[in-house]
């Protein structure tokens, strides 16, 4: 009855036999387990971890309660525990549609992709209907590089829902345009949708996408800034201004200052861990996947992709309560803290993903904004940063539907500035211990650059470096279709395709000193 009633959400009633069966045995795993959904329906997930913490205790072979359990634990940072509990649990979900999609999705939030998908595949044989499960292993087969299954998959979504825009944005980054026929398809929705520009924006962006596989050039841009328009007033609607992204970066650099750095990390302070990290940072779409790619094809060398680990380390550090991922309150606090304790947090947090080499790579672009913690807390770490030529860079993130300090010109323009200013201080502080690469350097000589690179990470050169695009590991990137590509250098100074819509932004770099050529 409880069971019944748990499947139509009638929450008094499951309360209710939970309520008498553990009246009856105190140790019942079925009524701990009632117990559980009630508190996490009703979001009490402490609650809900302790009901579902007791069925395991009682009944250690009890899948769902260990699958619940994980879901619960990986969003409050205790993912060591969710991913053990996650492979440990999955070979008992054979036959489990709801709970394989369960573990799929905590998998895929943890960053396991190569366990994540055939969880999605396997609940996909079992219900070969179902379009959240179908969704689901399209997107895990992107992260894995299983494109032509993604395809097949969102084309089938797209032939039962045909106006679902997110879809028809992840299948126009599968791949090159090479006719009109989608973009005619996604002009007919928008004609046709009688929706406000903020509910289009990722056919705008799709079909921008699309139309500049085909080189038009000219109505590909307006396209991205019908996007960008509608995003733009979509987040300042939520609240945001770029002010706030240039505020952080105005209070870092005050911060973080050289003597702060030093009072931190003190000459012959000891490399103390085994596992040294190798953090790739940069502004998005500046080449730091294609440099992850290329230096976790050495036999020394992992990666655990992209991971919010360390801004998280910095704020629960920082003792600063509050919905902000980061703010410059955070920093200030964070920066008056021992940075042992970020780099504790931060590797709790990152080692269930490591495996036995000595070093790894954290590839999350933005990181750029912590090198100052990065140095003080891990004095092992080699950092490496990329640049990229600054209109190029620019118009990388201005086509792309998730960078919100990039969806109009004037806002790109102005943090382009603030960025600009936080890594001149970070070459002033840092020294040598930045590596700094040039993409238009890397893609026009990649062995002469991979050798370097290699070099100054204290790595011999290996010729699986420059075959990175046979590395079939999971990439969790917006670039994640291009990432089983060789090197080319069609991305550079692409931008002078859209030279007369892009003078403003060049104006203002130029005006500040920045050379845009």
């Amino acid at each position: 009855m409880g069971r019944k009633a748990a499947r139509a959400k009638n929450w008094p009633t499951v309360k209710s036999c939970a309520r008498e069966i553990l009246k009856q045995d105190r140790r019942s795993a079925d009524g701990w387990f009632l117990n559980g959904l009630v508190a996490k329906a009703g979001r009490q997930y402490q609650q809900a971890v302790t009901a579902f913490s007791k069925v395991l205790h009682y009944d250690e072979g009890r899948y769902d309660a260990a699958i619940e359990l994980a879901d619960l634990l990986q969003p409050v940072f205790r993912h060591n525990e969710a991913a053990a509990l996650v492979r440990k649990y999955h070979p008992l979900l054979e036959n489990s549609p709801y709970y394989l999609l369960m573990a799929a999705d905590t998998c895929t939030k943890l960053g396991l992709h190569d366990l994540a998908w055939p969880l999605y595949r396997r609940a996909n044989e079992l219900q070969p209907d179902v379009d959240r499960i179908q969704a689901g292993l399209a997107a895990s087969s992107v992260l894995a590089g299983k494109i032509d299954i993604a395809r097949k998959l969102y084309t089938g979504l797209l032939r039962k829902h045909p106006g679902h825009q997110r879809n028809h944005y992840e299948l126009s980054r599968l791949g090159r345009a090479e006719n009109f026929d989608h973009v005619n398809q996604m002009k007919a929705i928008l004609d046709g949708n009688g929706l406000p520009p903020e509910k289009n924006i990722f056919l705008y962006y799709a079909i921008g996408k699309e139309l500049e596989d085909l080189e038009l050039w000219e109505e590909a841009f307006d396209y991205y800034r019908l996007g960008g328009n509608a995003a733009s007033k979509q987040s300042k609607t939520a609240g945001y201004s770029v002010d706030s992204d240039i505020k952080l970066i105005d209070s870092i650099v005050n911060t973080c200052c050289r003597d702060w750095l030093e009072s931190g990390n003190p000459p012959g302070r000891p490399e103390k861990r085994e596992r040294r990290p190798i953090f790739i940072v940069g502004l998005p779409r500046t080449g730091t996947t294609l440099t992850e790619r290329i230096v976790s094809s050495h036999s020394q060398v992992e990666s655990v992709d992209e991971t919010f680990f360390l801004r998280i380390a910095i704020k629960l550090v920082s003792g600063v309560a509050g919905a902000a991922t980061m703010s410059s309150r955070i920093v200030e606090h964070a920066a008056r803290k021992n940075s042992d304790l970020i780099a504790a947090k931060y590797f709790d947090a990152i080692r269930y993903r490591l495996g036995d080499s000595p070093f790894f790579i954290d590839k999350y672009p933005e990181n750029y904004l912590y090198l100052g913690f990065i140095a003080r807390a891990f004095p092992e770490a080699r950092i490496v940063h990329l640049r990229r030529n600054p209109m190029d860079s620019c118009f990388a993130m201005y086509k792309q539907s998730y960078f919100r300090q990039a969806y109009t010109l004037d806002d790109l323009g102005n943090y382009y500035l603030a960025y600009d200013r936080l890594s001149r201080h970070w070459l002033d502080v840092l020294g040598d211990r930045l590596i700094d690469i040039e993409y238009e350097h890397l893609v026009a000589k990649p062995e002469e650059q991979v050798r370097a690179l290699l070099g100054r990470l204290g790595l011999g050169f290996e010729p699986a470096c420059m075959d990175f695009h046979l590395n079939e590991s999971p990439s969790a990137t917006a670039s994640a279709a291009q990432v089983r590509e060789k090197v080319h250098t069609r991305s550079v100074n692409k931008w002078k395709n859209w030279e007369k819509q892009l003078e403003p932004l060049r104006q203002k770099l130029e005006a500040a000193g920045i050379a845009v050529d």
